[in-house]
């Protein structure tokens, strides 16, 4: 991890607000670009981008260990745990900051345990994740990926997420430029949910 992402995981706790959206800010900044990097080609397939929106909704999801999680926690105002299926092993909060800057912080329920975020940390340390997309139909969106840009979807079939959503992910070669996520995978893990309103 980049010292300067470090210091931005630590500015997420600082009791200066100000400090704490700036970390948001750098830490959105650095998830987001390797993402869009990934998936720009996507968007050029019109049924693909409709299924997203003209202004697609994009969460930063922020792995880190579990005293970090309490920090950043109690210097936002203990926002609300999501509800996490008990086979992902996680736990989880929202951000919202302006400008349309969202985080979910993450951290491991069980830090020496085999679940996606206690392998990330043990692999990397705190860091960017993953880079979340929330769009209308994810079966359908990852049906194109799959179909038309190659790229296999992680999981065979759409499975629940976080918060009562559909998820499916796609582990996808960005550009090598310093992002402050997973630094030595040439990777960028893209998750694609749909909200429960969606359905209905």
């Amino acid at each position: 991890m980049s010292s300067l992402l470090s210091a931005a995981i630590a500015d997420l706790y600082s009791p200066d607000a100000v400090m704490r959206v700036a970390a948001a800010t750098e830490i959105y900044r650095r998830g987001r670009a390797p993402a869009d990097r990934a998936a720009y080609k996507w968007w050029t397939d019109p049924e693909f981008s409709s299924l997203f929106g003209g202004n697609p909704a994009v969460i930063v999801g922020l792995a880190v260990r579990r005293g970090t999680f309490a920090k950043i926690r109690e210097a936002n105002g203990a926002p609300p745990l999501v509800q996490v299926p008990p086979d992902q092993d996680a736990e989880e909060f929202e951000l919202h900051f302006p400008d349309s800057i969202s985080l979910d912080v993450l951290t491991s329920g069980q830090p020496d345990g085999s679940g996606p975020v206690a392998r990330y940390l043990a692999k990397f340390g705190e860091g960017v994740q993953q880079v979340e997309f929330r769009c209308t139909d994810v079966d359908r969106a990852t049906e194109i990926v799959r179909t038309k840009f190659g790229i296999a979807p992680v999981y065979p079939r759409t499975r629940p997420g976080a918060g009562g959503t559909r998820v499916n992910f796609f582990l996808v070669p960005s550009p090598s430029l310093d992002s402050g996520s997973a630094p030595d995978s040439g990777k960028v893990l893209l998750e694609f949910f749909e909200s429960p309103r969606a359905r209905e």
